[in-house]
């Protein structure tokens, strides 16, 4: 009660609000989770099972025609010379990577299997490479741009086989190796040299241009050196099939 005369100093009742007071490492706290969070997703990632090389590149006995193009070059490839299940998709591609088996140039069944994806010194197996490369060269002129300045003797020594011999300098980069060399139009053969730790050595027949912008190159066990010529004609009678 309020007595007569004297005013009520209480004035009107308020509702004060209710503060909360937050701890001022809850935000930082929160980021630093978000971060570690994000950091362990990326771990994971780089730290997953690689893809298996060999079940996505594992060859195919199927007959299928795929269509390819490499720079405007169209082929049409059975899907069993195609060695990548990624160019087997057909479409546009920079690479296509092809094989066969010596000496008719056949494609890969399963009763030999083993023929081609085997790494015997003396494999009937041959591959190919086409693929769009803007900077070819023919065969005389790498010779003589690339090659000859790190030979021993520029002029070479007569080899078997109708092939000249040119050996390498040791301090040249390619001291494992011995270049052969046909006639002026025929590819550039680079040779493995046999090794204790290289016992199957490979001869590679270098890039030689068969379209603008597009090169051939092919690969083959040196044991098969003395077959250089035919191999040479079956790996161009194959391709001019596919270009048709």
């Amino acid at each position: 009660m309020v007595e007569p005369g004297r005013k009520d100093r209480r004035g009107p009742v308020r509702e004060e609000s209710e503060i909360h007071q937050h701890s001022g490492w809850l935000i930082p706290l929160g980021l630093f989770g978000v971060v570690v969070a994000l950091g362990g997703i990326l771990l994971l990632y780089y730290l997953r099972p690689p893809t298996d090389p060999f079940r996505d590149n594992r060859p195919t006995t199927a007959a299928t025609m795929v269509e390819l193009s490499v720079r405007g070059l169209r082929l049409h490839v059975p899907a069993r010379y195609i060695e990548s299940r990624a160019a087997r998709g057909g479409g546009d591609q920079d690479v296509v990577p092809l094989f066969a088996a010596l000496p008719d140039m056949r494609g890969y069944t399963d009763t030999e299997a083993a023929l081609f994806t085997g790494n015997a010194a003396d494999s009937p197996a041959v591959h190919l490479v086409i693929r769009a490369d803007t900077n070819s060269l023919e065969p005389e002129k790498r010779l003589n741009r690339i090659y000859l300045p790190y030979v021993v003797d520029p002029k070479g020594e007569p080899a078997p086989f109708g092939l000249t011999h040119y050996v390498f300098r040791p301090d040249s980069g390619y001291g494992r190796d011995d270049l052969y060399v046909g006639k002026s139009s025929e590819p550039l053969l680079l040779c493995e040299r046999p090794a204790q730790d290289l016992p199957n050595p490979n001869c590679l027949a270098i890039d030689q241009p068969i379209a603008p912008g597009v090169n051939l190159s092919y690969r083959f066990k040196r044991a098969q050196l003395a077959r250089w010529k035919a191999i040479g004609d079956g790996v161009n009678h194959l391709v001019a099939e596919f270009r048709k």
